[in-house]
């Protein structure tokens, strides 16, 4: 399974690839929207982990650019987010996925990574 984060912070980044690859995961990170793009044209993703405030563009608009290049990910994304504005859930509502605020646990975010990785076995099967 691949698993792609895109969020800015890139300790972040760091710290969920660790978690990632420590849980048999391939992950990639990207610190821009445009970095998580050219992953996208150029790779299959299995699931998205992505911050809804990216410095070059909107969590949901990169969501929504990934989904038409890779349409099984509008049920296999996953996002994150400081933002507690209603304005930000708004936008996550509307993309139908889920969220997880931030600081938040990494078991959490593991657990839906799992979730997603068996959704996908059962899909294959």
């Amino acid at each position: 399974m691949h698993v792609l984060l895109v969020d800015d912070e890139a300790a972040i980044c760091k710290a969920i690839q660790i978690a990632l690859t420590r849980g048999g995961v391939r992950a990639s990170t990207a610190t821009s929207g445009e970095a998580g793009m050219a992953i996208v044209r150029s790779d299959r993703v299995d699931a998205l982990i992505v911050d809804l405030r990216i410095h070059d563009m909107r969590g949901d608009t990169f969501f929504e650019l990934a989904a038409v290049m890779q349409p099984h990910l509008k049920s296999r994304s996953m996002f994150t987010t400081g933002d507690i504005t209603e304005r930000a859930q708004e936008l996550i509502e509307a993309c139908g996925c889920p969220m997880l605020r931030k600081p938040f646990d990494l078991k959490e975010l593991m657990d839906w990574v799992i979730q997603v990785q068996a959704q996908s076995a059962n899909q294959s099967a």
